[in-house]
């Protein structure tokens, strides 16, 4: 259930510790659920309605943050909530003291790098947040991190104001 009430049809995103909606929401994608449950983890999801229809985690570690588990159903595709769920985890990982954001994945290239993140080696990821759950994940998988891609988002300038 939303925290809140939403008119029919409005797209809102919140951010949330309903890890059991998260958890299930990943899980019916095929996604991972492991270390979901991490203390600094955040999540968000966006809802249409009272509908529940995309979720996106981030894993911050000083200066550095990752999103996992970005996820929309599949019949909300294409509607820009993907790109609102990544501004939203964009703002979150900056307002945790984030100023690099990465990613691993194996699919949404286009809508990554249409919102500026550069490809970079799946090493780069590893070095600069070890210990955040995705990534421990990964390194304990070799064969899956074999597939994934890198991204990276430098938002040390998110929220400066340019005179």
């Amino acid at each position: 259930m939303a925290i809140r009430k939403h008119r029919a049809g409005e797209l809102v995103i919140e951010q949330t510790r309903d890890l059991v909606r998260v958890r299930g929401m990943l899980a019916r994608a095929g996604m991972t659920t492991e270390g979901i449950e991490w203390p600094a983890a955040c999540y968000i999801v966006a809802y249409v309605g009272d509908e529940a229809v995309g979720v996106i985690g981030v894993e911050s570690k000083i200066d550095a943050a990752l999103i996992r588990s970005l996820y929309v159903n599949e019949s909300m595709r294409g509607r820009g909530i993907g790109a609102a769920l990544i501004a939203a985890a964009r703002k979150a990982a900056h307002t945790r003291g984030a100023r690099h954001l990465y990613l691993l994945s194996t699919d949404a290239r286009e809508l990554f790098e249409r919102l500026g993140f550069k490809k970079v080696a799946v090493d780069d990821v590893i070095a600069a947040i070890p210990g955040v759950p995705q990534v421990e994940y990964y390194r304990a998988r070799p064969e899956e991190l074999a597939r994934e891609v890198a991204y990276h988002l430098d938002i040390s300038s998110d929220g400066v104001i340019e005179r």
